[in-house]
């Protein structure tokens, strides 16, 4: 019998030897390796985004909203009316027993105003509660207080893209800024926290007192009412009973009685992210799956060529045969140089996929986030001399059921 070694060596210079067709052959592998790696690195860069965005927004998580309310026959849609208070707020924070925290916020609009510099941004009144929900942290300065809240201080927490754009080089920690023409504090600056999952700069927000917001910023016909009520469970077990408390909680405190709809809408965001990440895992699957077809085709292309090769080199293995070589010893040649054709793509698909994947990294890395990893590769390899080995079985067979006298006689 043959050894392994001179196999192989035989099968590398057959390939050599036909260096043009070897390459043409090996195309729909190296297309569907590197198909495969590059929608994989795309889906873990999608999964890693997510992650990082649900960490940016905390764990654990409920939000309550205003929900419809009707008036006069007329019923208006989810936040159409504020329906919540910062007292719905204290009271969830004092009585709900699988809470850790509460945050009652508003929002709007503002221009802020520094010396002669100006910028419009997102201005959020909340409570300081909200910054260990969110695992917000200043980067520089401190944050405000609960006796701030309780006070209505004007003291001011800036993103970092306000900085750049109203400061520069400038320390803002205790400079004075003007937020719709009322006079604030700048206390702190907060660390950089990116995109949120809705693709908004979260650096671009100014963050004040949510008694301040209310009073001096948003005056609004329902004093002392909120947009959103955030809430912290003490545990991802815990949120269903979380969620139940408050429900009963808020409609004792609305006088919702009976049948009557709730004038409140409670969301899972913890739920709603893992969805998100759950749906961009099958979507990465998915175009895997669609990738690896280019593997299947250029197995075809492996067999279509070594079935030429056996009808090119049938004399060859008559005179192999007519000197010892056994039915296993050609079935085996044949297997060899198929899997030395498709692990080839195989290596060459992995380059060209790497080489791909950290183009997008460099060039577009907010358009598609890529996140290569090695796992993809190792499988790509293993499946690619799979597709060799499959696909190269039957001209191998039918290399080794040749009959020696026949295969002589062949021209």
């Amino acid at each position: 019998m043959i050894d392994i070694f001179t196999i192989f060596k035989i099968a590398v210079k057959a390939i050599w030897t036909n260096k043009l067709r070897s390459v043409l052959t090996s195309f729909g592998i190296i297309i569907g390796v590197a198909a495969v790696i590059v929608m994989l690195a795309v889906g873990e860069g999608a999964k890693k985004k997510i992650s990082d965005q649900m960490s940016s927004m905390g764990s654990n998580l409920l939000m309550i909203r205003s929900g419809s309310v009707t008036s006069s026959g007329a019923r208006a849609g989810h936040g159409a009316k504020p329906t919540l208070t910062l007292n719905d707020a204290y009271a969830i924070e004092r009585n709900a027993n699988h809470v850790s925290q509460v945050a009652a916020s508003v929002n709007g609009t503002g221009q802020i105003v520094y010396g002669n510099q100006n910028w419009s941004t997102q201005v959020q009144g909340t409570t300081p509660s909200l910054f260990y929900i969110r695992s917000w942290n200043v980067d520089n300065g401190a944050l405000f207080t609960d006796d701030d809240v309780r006070q209505g201080a004007s003291v001011a927490i800036l993103g970092e893209t306000v900085v750049e754009n109203l400061f520069g080089v400038v320390d803002p920690i205790g400079k004075n800024i003007r937020i719709n023409n009322m006079p604030f504090k700048v206390v702190g600056v907060l660390k950089s926290m990116g995109q949120s999952a809705f693709g908004t700069d979260q650096d671009d927000t100014v963050i004040v007192p949510v008694s301040t917001a209310s009073k001096r910023l948003f005056g609004s016909e329902f004093p002392g009412t909120v947009r959103n009520i955030m809430v912290q469970a003490n545990s991802t077990e815990e949120l269903a009973d979380a969620e139940e408390e408050i429900t009963i909680l808020l409609r004792q405190r609305h006088n919702i009685t009976g049948k009557k709809e709730d004038d409140f809408i409670i969301r899972n965001l913890t739920q709603m992210m893992e969805s998100a990440m759950e749906a961009s895992q099958t979507f990465s699957l998915l175009l895997a799956a669609i990738a690896s077809i280019s593997l299947l085709v250029g197995g075809i292309g492996i067999m279509n060529i070594m079935l030429v090769s056996v009808t090119e080199r049938t004399r060859e293995i008559g005179i192999r045969m007519a000197i010892g070589a056994k039915s296993w010893d050609i079935r085996l040649q044949f297997l060899v140089e198929a899997l030395v054709l498709s692990l080839t793509g195989g290596l060459l698909g992995i380059a060209l996929g790497i080489s791909v994947a950290v183009g997008i990294k460099t060039f577009a890395p907010d358009f598609l986030p890529v996140r290569i990893t090695i796992f993809p590769m190792v499988i790509s390899f293993i499946f690619s001399g799979l597709v060799g080995i499959c696909f190269g079985f039957f001209p191998a067979y039918k290399a080794s059921t040749l009959n020696p006298i026949d295969a002589l006689r062949f021209e």
